[in-house]
């Protein structure tokens, strides 16, 4: 689908619905069921759209948090990778840890996304350890 009036009206509608849904459908799940949020293989209904747009549409939507204030580069991470699939990209979601906090009674995580190399959401912060990148590549190299 070309880029034009329609597709971005139909994008930001959807992001916004998908940003104050996210919080309710994600409450207390598994890590393994947060991720379906962030699909690995999609259908391509943003086509055209470029990632520039897609990632200012998203924090824009996210950017004063009723619910998962905690846990904000969480959801923008998730929305983010999710609408950059659904543009035909592939994306990485990043997860990392403070080492520091691996023995304090709340460990101090951190997510962010990935496009070509360079982070576009959010950025790793100083002193994190990457722990898992959620990316459709690495699905492909198990399989085979």
């Amino acid at each position: 689908m070309a880029d034009g009036p329609i597709l971005r009206a139909l994008f930001r509608c959807h992001v916004w619905a998908s940003a104050r849904l996210m919080p309710l459908l994600v409450a207390n799940r598994s890590f393994e069921a947060v991720l379906k949020w962030a699909p690995l293989s999609s259908p391509t209904p943003y086509r055209g759209l470029p990632s520039s747009y897609i990632v200012s549409t998203v924090n824009r939507a996210v950017r004063r948090p009723w619910l998962m204030r905690d846990r904000r580069c969480l959801r923008e991470g998730l929305l983010a990778h999710r609408f950059l699939r659904f543009a035909g990209f592939d994306p990485e979601l990043r997860f990392g840890v403070d080492p520091k906090s691996m023995q304090a009674p709340r460990m101090t995580a951190h997510c962010w996304v990935c496009l070509d190399g360079r982070s576009v959401v959010s950025d790793s912060l100083p002193g994190m350890v990457e722990i898992y990148r959620h990316q459709a590549h690495s699905r492909k190299a198990r399989a085979a």
